[in-house]
Order: C-alpha cells, then sequence, then structure tokens
C-alpha cells in the first residue's frame, strides 16, 4: 500500500467494486462529470472496465482509496495514459460523496504525484478536470500542478459544454509533502 498523511493507495479489492459502483458510477451527474464519454447503466454483477482490474493493462494502474486509520473505502484512483517512452502519465481520482470535503484528495494527488514520479520515475504528470471543479483543481495547485491552459467547451456534460483545465507538473518542480 501507498500512504499519505490521511489515506492509502491499495489495490481494488472485489468488495470494493458494488460500492464504487453504487456511489460514485450510478450517480448519473457525477459519473457524467468525471467520465470522458456518456452515462450509461451497467448491468449488476457485469464486469464494469472502470472498476474491474486488469493486473495486464500497462497504461493504467487504479488503486482503491482508504483511510488510513481504519481501513474505510473512501474512493478511487488512478495513474493513466501511461506513455513509458515519454514518460508522462495522467491522474484521476473520484471520492464517494461521504468523503469529500475532509482533505483526502490533495492527499490523494501527493500519493499519486509520489508513485508517478519516484516509483515509475515519469517526468510530467497532468490533471485535466472541469473549469468549475473547484475541489479538484485546489488539490492540484497545493501539490504544485501548475495551470497551463482551459480546454474550452472540450466537455459535452449533461446537455451542455464545459471548459475543461489542463495542470501539469514536472518531476523537478515537485516538492514531496508541499501541500498546503
Amino acid at each position: 500500500m501507498l500512504r499519505g498523511s490521511k489515506v492509502g493507495l491499495r489495490a481494488r479489492h472485489e468488495e470494493d467494486i458494488p460500492i464504487l459502483r453504487a456511489e460514485l458510477y450510478n450517480d448519473v451527474v457525477n459519473a457524467s462529470r468525471a467520465e470522458g464519454g456518456p452515462w450509461r447503466p451497467i448491468t449488476p454483477g457485469s464486469k464494469d472496465p472502470r472498476l474491474v482490474v486488469d493486473d495486464q493493462a500497462q497504461g493504467s494502474v487504479p488503486f482503491s482509496v482508504v483511510e488510513l486509520e481504519g481501513g474505510t473505502l473512501v474512493g478511487t484512483a488512478t495513474l493513466w495514459g501511461i506513455d513509458n517512452h515519454n514518460r508522462v502519465a495522467h491522474i484521476g481520482l473520484g471520492l464517494l460523496p461521504s468523503s469529500r470535503g475532509q482533505g483526502y484528495g490533495s492527499d490523494v494527488v501527493a500519493v499519486l504525484c509520489h508513485y508517478g514520479f519516484v516509483v515509475r520515475g515519469l517526468h510530467r504528470l497532468q490533471i485535466e478536470t472541469l473549469a468549475d471543479n473547484a475541489p479538484m483543481l485546489r488539490s492540484a495547485e497545493r501539490n504544485g500542478f501548475v495551470r497551463e491552459g482551459v480546454l474550452r467547451s472540450s466537455a459535452w456534460v449533461m446537455g451542455e459544454f464545459l471548459d475543461e483545465v489542463l495542470l501539469g507538473l514536472l518531476a523537478q518542480d515537485w516538492k514531496p509533502g508541499s501541500k498546503a
């Protein structure tokens, strides 16, 4: 398990899947804002590709996020779009509704940075998030990410186009433990 100050990132367990599906992906508005495509229902018991881990896949590393105290599942985190040649990857996370607003997001981003830069030896990490996702923007910036641009009207979400913000962090600019 990778450990932050509040959370741990561990392998996905089978018992995590129904919780993540019910609290993150069955919430149409939340899932529509988090996904890059349209929401669609997934049949119970099916192998949901967003949640079931393929241990052979090289371009994505999914984690379940748990509280360090007690081990309660609080969300999901992913290092995705891993490009080993250019040594870059993207960060994504989703917290259960009951776990939002408690500082877990900043800690998850910090742990993913440690994993990306120290464990994987990457050079650049990147985050794309909706421009109105203030908690994700704060979590990224607290960890040293810099706003590099706005992708105007690039995300179709629940009947309207929304802007996305592109943030980046280079290994040489990363300061472990620098969260505010």
